[in-house]
């Protein structure tokens, strides 16, 4: 059995990845800060629910230790909660980088003992080509046109922080992803986006990789990215 664990789960490419990991055989853990909806997703979904608020480290200490306790390792964590904001301010960015990137670390860290338990150990963080310098200067790309400085710069950290976690944690495959524009709560003001469905199984895809697969990687679903 394959233990999973997906951040910002409730709703969204969350709650489809954990669709998909629960029909491939995984235990899967649906991380998020409202008790209700966490509770609601889990039940309808038929996986298990962490209240889990990244940008709290006691929230995260207990996640991570009730997975622990439960089941002694952890195989698959998907950083996947995720904010965008479109103001453009000091509280706002500090919003953005608390939950974009910091989390990132605060979960990350609170689940390395467990994941150097597992046998094949992963770590998939769904960042955004919006954070790539080489898409958003480049006038064919969609990215080049997106109005959204905070969001752009905060993935754009979550990419570097899961290149530095691959080279310091070897034993650990840490891959980032461009899901592609997908159609949920977060991107409903631009009205752009395929069905989660579609962007989940990249998710997947890097999840259920292999003891030998990539690591240190960008990825979309065509392959490895400049950024």
């Amino acid at each position: 059995m394959t233990i999973t664990l997906i951040t910002g789960a409730n709703k969204g490419i969350g709650f489809e990845t954990a669709r998909q990991l629960l029909a491939l055989g995984h235990e899967v853990y649906i991380g998020a800060r409202d008790v209700e909806r966490g509770e609601k997703a889990a039940v309808a979904l038929g996986s298990r629910f962490v209240q889990l608020d990244v940008t709290d480290d006691a929230s995260v200490r207990s996640a991570l230790a009730t997975i622990d306790s439960a089941e002694g390792r952890l195989d698959v964590l998907v950083h996947n909660a995720g904010i965008l904001e479109t103001d453009l301010d000091g509280p706002a960015a500090l919003r953005s980088f608390d939950t974009n990137a910091v989390g990132i670390v605060r979960v990350t860290e609170a689940a390395l003992p467990l994941l150097r338990r597992s046998s094949n150990p992963t770590v998939v963080t769904v960042s955004s080509s919006a954070g790539s310098f080489w898409a958003v200067t480049n006038p064919e790309r969609p990215e080049f046109g997106l109005p959204l400085a905070l969001y752009s710069a905060s993935k754009s950290a979550a990419t570097m922080l899961t290149v530095q976690y691959a080279k310091s944690q070897p034993g650990i495959k840490f891959n980032a992803l461009e899901p592609g524009p997908t159609a949920t709560d977060m991107t409903a003001a631009f009205n752009i986006g395929r069905p989660v469905e579609e962007s989940a199984r990249q998710v997947v895809r890097l999840a259920t990789l292999g003891p030998s697969g990539p690591t240190g990687t960008f990825q979309d679903e065509a392959g490895e990215l400049p950024w």
